[in-house]
């Protein structure tokens, strides 16, 4: 009998314990996986915007495009996972005369995660302060072509 009482005296802690250690390891587990996910999703948005900055500057850039202007809708989602993200960009000439380089920076709207996408451009390219907003109705992309060859791009 003082067996089966010492037992329970051992077993019953280790039961209860149990019953609130494992739901906060799963929280625990469940919030790394949500965050490393949604890292990834903004991450997959970040470098297609990358290609898509890439891709209409190429076209404006092409010889048989004198010069105006281009604004193209770049196809990313709205929200992802139910938050918007912003975007913004800064511009970095690598050497002197050479390429410049596009750092894009996207974050969700209402947590703390972010990502950097690079974009390398000709040295004709410059970039206007703008912000991408991804809920936003008019999330475009503008392009200008002047008369000296520069191309001015910014978020619209």
């Amino acid at each position: 009998m003082a067996q089966v009482s010492i037992e329970y005296m051992i077993m019953i802690p280790v039961l209860i314990l149990q019953i609130f250690l494992f739901p906060l390891v799963a929280s625990s587990i469940m919030n790394t996986w949500v965050d490393s996910r949604q890292t990834i999703a903004i991450q997959e948005v970040a470098s297609h915007l990358s290609s898509v900055l890439q891709q209409l500057y190429s076209s404006v850039n092409h010889n048989t495009f004198s010069t105006g202007t281009v604004t193209t809708v770049p196809g990313l989602p709205r929200y992802i996972e139910n938050y918007p993200y912003n975007g913004t960009a800064t511009l970095q000439e690598v050497s002197s005369g050479g390429s410049k380089v596009l750092e894009i920076n996207l974050t969700y709207v209402g947590i703390g995660i972010s990502t950097t996408a690079t974009a390398t451009f000709g040295n004709n390219m410059e970039w206007q302060d703008s912000t991408f907003m991804s809920n936003s109705t008019s999330a475009t992309i503008v392009a200008e072509k002047q008369a000296n060859g520069t191309i001015m791009m910014y978020f619209g």
